[in-house]
């Protein structure tokens, strides 16, 4: 519990706090598509959030309290999970329901809020925090965007198979998850958190949530359907569970357990969403126009998909408690880049600072044994013991695979390498990966 002045106090949230943090965020998220009417999606993903969800307790929120009236006025939640990359386990948190009453507003309780909120992953060893928000507002709170969200092109209503036509799915067929399904979910994405992409995999008692836990108004409630082959699960397709007021159906993900199937798994999910779009249209007597995204380009539903409109990717924001600490937990991977390049350092230590901390890479015959973080150099540019001087937003992009070396340093002028070598084996350490994050929110 924090207290700078007076008149409010920012302490941990309490499950007694949910009709006030209900009637709060509903009031004040979203405010455009209701016309300035409480948000009932709000109001019940909050419910959802303080009542038995999988991952979320009530200490999770933060809150600030008018101390006149004992009253929240401002709060927002931090969802942990754990994603993966190649293997590597990277608890992240993802901050949601940022909101002050309009009252209230001026007196920097967004800011406090966020003071304590990073205080505390400090403490508790969360390296990665990211959000989805205002363009660059977050960006003065230590946020940079180092994440892509979406990217595929939207593809037309029209361009979607029709009903009764072949789809040449070969067996594969498409039909709602069950909580029966949970298992084989989980499974799937065991498998996925073990690939190349950056993932948060789901396990079995998530999924179950997914599929049947959440309220039907929650706003984050999402249709969870499977991808089948003579009853086995094969893959997954997650999209919203109506059209939106603009007449898309949106996808949030899709997997497949057998990368081999994909072109089959493609056509079976495409005239699936087809089916499912229209049905929504005929019940919300709604135009289907088309399908949206919330996948990369690179995803293999996007590129095996019809033709569609190409969109500008958006992104994350994204905040490393330690960019250091980031790189001590990306360890194996790196040692596992570099082994397949069967590249070797030729130093005992090979130091990147980041402009106030640094990361001291130790190295016995060659291969990496550890990461230690440690204070910066004053001048790091000039300092012999540096091997790179790289700024901590680009750090970031770089450790999520975000850019790759050569991009940083053709827009970072303070990325500063000191010899060719020294690029060469950072620029295998970091290639470019694939972001196939669904958020559990």
């Amino acid at each position: 519990m924090t207290r700078e002045n007076g008149r409010y106090v920012v302490r941990a949230g309490r499950a007694c706090d949910v009709v006030e943090l209900a009637r709060l965020h509903a009031s004040v998220q979203l405010q455009a598509v209701t016309r300035g009417q409480p948000h009932p999606g709000i109001a019940a993903w909050v419910e959802d959030l303080l009542d038995a969800h999988p991952s979320v307790v009530p200490d999770d929120f933060l809150v600030a309290e008018d101390s006149a009236t004992g009253r929240p006025v401002a709060s927002l939640v931090g969802l942990r999970q754990d994603w993966a990359l190649s293997g590597v386990r990277l608890p992240v948190a993802q901050i949601e329901l940022v909101g002050t009453a309009p009252e209230h507003r001026g007196n920097r309780l967004t800011e406090r809020l966020f003071a304590a909120l990073h205080q505390r992953y400090a403490a508790e060893g969360v390296p990665v925090q990211m959000i989805e928000g205002i363009p660059y507002f977050y960006r003065r709170l230590g946020y940079d965007y180092a994440l892509a969200n979406d990217g595929a092109a939207t593809v037309p209503a029209a361009a979607l198979p029709a009903i009764g036509e072949d789809d040449s799915s070969g067996g594969l067929t498409v039909r709602p998850a069950t909580v029966a399904d949970a298992d084989d979910l989980a499974a799937i994405d065991r498998r996925l958190a073990d690939g190349q992409a950056l993932v948060c995999p789901r396990d079995a008692e998530v999924w179950r949530y997914e599929i049947a836990g959440r309220r039907p108004r929650d706003i984050a409630r999402r249709t969870v359907a499977v991808l089948v082959n003579d009853g086995d699960v094969r893959g997954y397709l997650v999209h919203t569970p109506r059209l939106a007021s603009t007449g898309e159906l949106t996808v949030v993900a899709a997997a497949c357990a057998r990368p081999a199937e994909w072109p089959r798994a493609a056509t079976a999910m495409y005239a699936h969403l087809g089916r499912v779009g229209r049905r929504c249209s005929a019940s919300a007597e709604l135009p289907f126009t088309a399908v949206r995204f919330l996948l990369n380009p690179d995803h293999p539903l996007a590129r095996l998909g019809p033709p569609g409109v190409p969109k500008r990717p958006r992104g994350w924001y994204v905040r490393a408690t330690d960019p250091a600490d980031l790189l001590a937990r990306l360890q194996p991977l790196l040692r596992k880049r570099w082994q397949v390049a069967d590249l070797r350092w030729p130093e005992k230590t090979l130091t990147i600072d980041s402009y106030g901390r640094a990361a001291r890479l130790e190295f016995a015959d060659g291969e990496l044994i550890a990461v230690t973080a440690i204070p910066g150099s004053v001048s790091p540019t000039t300092d012999p013991h540096t091997n790179a001087a790289i700024p901590p937003g680009a750090l970031l992009q770089l450790a999520l695979g975000h850019r790759t070396l050569p991009e940083v340093l053709d827009t970072w002028p303070d990325c500063i390498l000191r010899d060719h070598l020294t690029e060469h084996v950072l620029t295998t350490a970091f290639p470019r990966v694939s972001v196939q994050v669904w958020p559990r929110n």
